[in-house]
This record gives C-alpha cells, structure tokens and sequence, in this order.
C-alpha cells in the first residue's frame, strides 16, 4: 500500500497510474483522509470508493473528477473551481462548499445533509436525485440550477436560519402590562 504522501504525488504528476492504483486497490480501502489539497489543479482524477473525509480541497480547480461513492464528509471545497465533476453516491455532510463554482457537476444520490452551500454557484449542476437536501446550509447568495435538476421536495427559497427566529414573548417584551 501507498502513503497518503505517494499518492498525492501520483495524483498531481501521474493522474492515470494514480487512477489505475485507486481501481487495482479499491477492495482495500484507500484513506485519504485530512489531506491538503488546496490550491491544487485535479484533471481526469477517479476518487471512487476512496475516503476522503476532512481533505481540503480549498482554492483548487478541479475538471472531469470523480468522486464516486466517496466519503466526503466535513471535506473542504471552499472557493473552488468544479467543472464537469462526479459526486455521484458520495457522502457529504458537513462538506463545506462556501464560495464555490460548481459547473455541469452530477450530484446523483448524494447525501447532502448538513452541507454547506453558501454563496455557492450551482446554475448547471444536477441535484435532482440527491438526499437530504433539505437538511443542508445556504443563504440568499446561492444560485440553484432550474427545478428541473433539483429534488422535487426542495424549496430553495431563503429563509434566515433558525438562531434569527423570535419567540411570541420577544415581540411584546417591550409592551406596558
């Protein structure tokens, strides 16, 4: 087995034999765990099957890769540039997308709970089979793909987030009994 340090360097000076490594060693289970991979740019890349949990992808710009059954959960994609990628199957709870261009990308059965999405630009992405959309985190900045690519019981309407709410008792505090 590779060293997380190997790999990376295969990932960013030989992306098919890092390809090839991924595909032969799937059954055993690749960690690449709370690696630093920002800043990066990642092409033609296969991440299927490999768990990729608290890996930062910050400022990196990343095309045609997949992220295929991945675990992505609390990984970082702030500010990044995501063209054609695959996150199909993937976990991504608590996976932060803040700032974010995600284009043309496929989002088909991923769960999203607790994603965070602020600001993100989603315009052509494909979200309409993912999970627990519902239960992710976005403001009035993120830009949705049309309907037809989200899931139908999505609202994508902003609403301030639950610490905004007042109670009944708050809005007559001030009033003389």
């Amino acid at each position: 087995m590779k060293t997380k340090d190997e790999l990376i360097t295969l990932l960013i000076e030989d992306v098919e034999e890092f390809n090839s490594y991924v595909q032969e060693n799937a059954e055993a289970g690749i960690d690449l765990t709370e690696v630093d991979l920002s800043n990066v740019t990642i092409s033609d890349a296969e991440f299927n099957n490999v768990d990729l949990s608290s890996t930062s992808f910050a400022d990196a710009h990343m095309t045609n890769v997949k992220f295929e059954n991945c675990d992505l959960s609390s990984a970082d994609f702030t500010r990044s540039s995501i063209s054609e990628c695959y996150f199909t199957g993937s976990v991504l709870n608590g996976t932060d997308f803040s700032y974010a261009v995600a284009d043309y990308c496929n989002f088909s059965e991923a769960d999203m709970a607790g994603c965070i999405l602020q600001e993100t630009d989603l315009t052509n992405s494909d979200l309409s089979t993912s999970y627990n959309l519902n239960a992710c985190r976005f403001d009035d900045g993120t830009m949705w793909p049309d309907s037809d690519m989200l899931p139908d019981d999505f609202d994508g309407m902003y609403s301030a987030d639950l610490s905004s709410l007042k109670d009944d008792e708050d809005e007559g505090a001030n009033q003389d009994y």
